[in-house]
């Protein structure tokens, strides 16, 4: 019989020295750590998917949900390729182009895990003290490792802005590979976006998500690019990977465009609310984004994100990888008030500590 350490030597080399992706499920009261959006869309679009035979396959080409995209998105069907979440749809990129795959921190990680997953290269360049793209040391990495893949979010999570557009072209022009942007957050943002790029650049795919506009739980993401780009990653892409439930939820949630704009509407004035809330309190330095959520800097992290926890508020803990770092969410006017209303007293208190100890 096999020990444990027998066992873990079969498993390769590369995926032993990964640590899982930590998504651990925290009760609490108000959650304004998974950058969801805090606004349910009306559920009666959902029984046209509950009635679908469920003894059968999903449609392996997603193509009413590829339809209903290109739509909104004005491209072609043949140009987009549906994913159970953008996480599959970078796992399939990696796998169709390999590495070295590039990529700015911090970032994403899921660029990083993936491409360790699949024993690739990785190369991470750090933002400049703005949290933009480096643009001389980007273009240097580029010219000398000559990645195959490179990937950009912008607005760019965690740090919440978007990258300079005239820096993205550069670094589209100048890599010899693909350049994938990463728009998760576009809806969000006050730039148009890539997308009428497509046409112009062949290199250039274009990743896009539901989970943020209120779809978190169909886990349902797309990729736009060239049909030729499009036919390699359907090589690599699994059979039926998008469930029928999901396909015909997202199909029909796309419709309601005019709910989906106006919770987007919403959640760009609580932001501006929040980030004013955030830049009156004292020992909170707070960034500006152009995303659904905020990234703010504090002098005790882990102290702040463990005692407003103690009252009910999650929130994301960064300072592991941004010193002094936390996320906070957009949630409803009532979630945001409450988050600035702990948050002030907390640091507060803190800051009466300090005083006392000095």
């Amino acid at each position: 019989m096999m020990n444990e350490k027998q066992l873990k030597n079969l498993v390769k080399n590369n995926i032993r020295q990964l640590k899982p992706y930590s998504a651990k499920e925290i009760k609490c009261s108000i959650k304004l750590d998974g950058n969801e959006s805090p606004y349910a869309l009306s559920s009666a679009f959902v029984k046209k998917a509950l009635s679908l035979p469920l003894n059968r396959y999903p449609d392996p080409e997603a193509k009413a949900l590829r339809k209903e995209i290109s739509k909104d998105a004005g491209i072609t069907p043949d140009m987009i390729i549906c994913g159970n979440g953008s996480d599959e749809l970078i796992s399939c990129l990696i796998a169709t182009f390999g590495g070295p795959v590039l990529y700015p921190v911090p970032t994403f990680s899921m660029y990083s895990i993936i491409s360790r997953t699949l024993d690739e290269e990785c190369i991470g360049i750090p933002l400049n003290a703005e949290f933009d793209l480096d643009e001389d040391k980007m273009l240097q990495a580029i010219k000398k490792s000559r990645p195959k893949l490179i990937f950009l979010s912008t607005p760019n999570n965690p740090t919440g802005n978007c990258f300079s557009s005239d820096v993205i072209l550069k670094i589209i022009r100048a890599s010899k590979g693909i350049v994938v942007v990463d728009e998760a957050y576009q809806p969000f943002a006050s730039d148009r976006g890539f997308m009428p790029m497509l046409k112009d650049f062949p290199n250039l795919v274009i990743l896009r998500t539901l989970s943020k506009i209120g779809f978190a739980g169909l886990r349902t993401g797309y990729a736009a690019a060239s049909p030729v780009i499009i036919n390699e990653l359907n090589k690599v892409r699994l059979p039926y990977n998008v469930n029928s439930l999901s396909q015909a939820s997202a199909v029909e949630g796309l419709k309601q465009k005019k709910e989906i704009r106006l919770n987007i509407k919403k959640i760009v004035s609580e932001r501006e609310r929040l980030f004013n809330g955030l830049c009156s309190i004292s020992g909170i330095e707070t960034f500006p984004s152009e995303a659904n959520f905020i990234l703010f800097k504090t002098r005790s992290a882990d102290a702040v994100y463990s005692n407003l926890l103690k009252r009910g508020i999650l929130i994301k803990n960064l300072s592991s990888s941004i010193k002094g770092c936390l996320r906070v969410t957009v949630g409803t006017e009532k979630e945001n008030t409450a988050f600035l209303k702990a948050l002030g007293i907390i640091t507060k208190n803190q800051s009466a500590k300090n005083r006392q100890e000095a």
